[in-house]
């Protein structure tokens, strides 16, 4: 059977990780919150091989959506459609791309977990935010090269986990599973952002630095 990706959000990292998975095999449906003929464009020349819908036909086919809006524009969406549904969010807070944001004033947690108290229903998966979205092109790695290049997986469901860290490997990348408690450690601020780290380096430097901060904060 084929894994559909359903992609909310086709900038950037949406079409690249978008190209990346339909390169591996995995069906790919797009929309945004953009006007239809603009996405129609963009998604016809960056990702040809993907299909573009509406948002809720989107969410009834995928095995995983992606939240890939800008975090700003993310309280647009329409979360009551995912219950049950496995969320991948890869977005983070750019403060000069999202301007102020009420949520974040006083928080002191990820962002993740303010997604995913918009719908608790949410089997939300923490991941592919810590990376450049040129760096899917240019570090993907088949499974026989050794040392990839990894990426951080983190969820408490452990089936979202799993079916996201085989989007993760299937598009180039060594996914180290942590819990949704280390997503903090994956934001701008983090240890491991925009590093390049093999699987066993990340793994020791989320271990060290989750010590360090002393804290569990989602």
């Amino acid at each position: 059977m084929d894994r559909v990706l359903g992609i909310v959000g086709a900038g950037k990292l949406g079409t690249t990780l978008g190209l990346a998975a339909s390169d591996a095999d995995w069906q790919v449906l797009m929309c945004d919150i953009a006007p239809a003929e603009v996405v129609a464009m963009i998604v016809e020349t960056m990702v040809p091989q993907a299909q573009l819908v509406s948002l809720p036909e989107l969410v009834a086919r995928a095995d995983i959506v992606m939240l890939a809006v800008p975090f700003g524009l993310s309280g647009q969406l329409d979360y009551s459609l995912l219950d049950g549904k496995v969320v991948l969010d890869p977005m983070n807070n750019w403060p000069a791309v999202d301007g102020d944001v009420a949520e974040l004033h006083g928080w002191t947690g990820s962002t993740t977990a303010l997604i995913a108290a918009r719908n608790p229903k949410m089997r939300i998966v923490k991941t592919l935010n810590h990376l450049g979205y040129n760096d899917y092109a240019a570090d993907a790695r088949s499974r026989e090269v050794a040392n990839r290049r990894a990426v951080a997986v983190a969820a408490d469901d452990r089936g979202a986990g799993e079916l996201v860290a085989q989007l993760v490997d299937d598009i180039g990348f060594d996914p180290v599973p942590v819990g949704l408690d280390k997503a903090k450690l994956l934001e701008p601020d983090g240890p491991v952002f925009g590093r390049w780290l093999d699987a066993a380096s990340m793994r020791q430097l989320l271990l060290v630095s989750a010590a360090g901060s002393g804290s569990d904060r989602r």
